[in-house]
């Protein structure tokens, strides 16, 4: 297991998916479509296949076997981070996903799943950055720049635990997606983009060599599926949660997206 990454779905032997609770012990949607958005722009969570453009990742995978578990389909839709959270709250999808963390502010506007990941945040940089090792250090530099995108963890992040409270503060460049900070950082327009562990590990292993973390961990945070207010949703996909915990399916996903993929390959 990489140091830079600690997840809290753990196992022993990874061999498969587990058969041993059956399907018929959890919640009977009876065949309901399930429509579900996702960004497809957070590895390994949520992308696009660079060979085939088809969406997979850790999220496609954890819904797709919770809608089996509950005798259900699942619509897959796309949108953006910006209007994500609006959109489920409204009711336009059933379930959204995108790495969204757990927050008080946020379960007030939507209902959330039992956090199905918790991971910690990290600073990621260029291979041959050796201006800075830590945040104290990066903080210090006035000359250095974050990108964040806006409204997110990370963001929040980098304004309170990295700078100095100040969201206007002009040593954060904002963008519109994950990847396109990172791209940013490649070309060192940017400096650091701040990454929970399972998007860090994606990066780096998406393009060896050309990144790497530099210092400690910067808190930590937990991953739920989110979902319209009341959603009748909510207690099934938390039942297939603890089902998957249980019968060590999410720890066998762990292992083939946060360690077994490779997507330089």
């Amino acid at each position: 297991m990489n140091t830079f990454t600690r997840l809290t779905l753990t196992g022993a032997a990874l061999v498969g998916l587990a058969a041993s609770a059956t399907a018929q012990e959890l919640p009977d949607l009876e065949g309901r479509t399930i429509v579900a958005v996702t960004e497809n722009a957070y590895t390994p969570l949520n992308f696009a296949d660079p060979e085939t453009g088809e969406g997979i990742g850790l999220e496609y995978d954890l819904m797709n076997e919770i809608a089996a578990r509950l005798n259900a389909e699942v619509q897959w839709e796309l949108a953006s981070w910006d209007v994500m959270i609006q959109a489920v709250r409204e009711g336009q999808y059933d379930v959204g996903m995108d790495g969204i963390t757990i927050t008080e502010e946020r379960a007030t506007q939507i209902d959330f799943s039992d956090p199905y990941l918790t991971s910690e945040q990290f600073m990621l940089v260029r291979a041959d950055e050796d201006r800075f090792e830590s945040a104290e250090e990066f903080a210090a530099d006035e000359n250095l720049f974050v990108g964040a995108q806006a409204g997110t963890t990370n963001f929040y992040v980098a304004v309170y635990d990295l700078l100095d409270g100040d969201e206007a503060n002009p040593r954060i460049k904002l963008f519109e997606t994950f990847g396109a900070s990172v791209a940013a950082l490649a070309a060192g327009d940017v400096d650091t983009v701040l990454m929970d562990a399972t998007s860090t590990s994606g990066y780096m292993g998406a393009n060896p060599g050309a990144f790497k973390v530099a210092g400690e961990p910067m808190g930590t945070e937990q991953f739920g599926f989110i979902f319209t207010p009341d959603s009748d949703l909510v207690a099934p996909v938390n039942a297939a949660l603890e089902q998957m915990r249980e019968d060590g399916t999410l720890a066998a996903l762990e292992q083939k997206w946060f360690f077994d993929y490779n997507a330089a390959q």
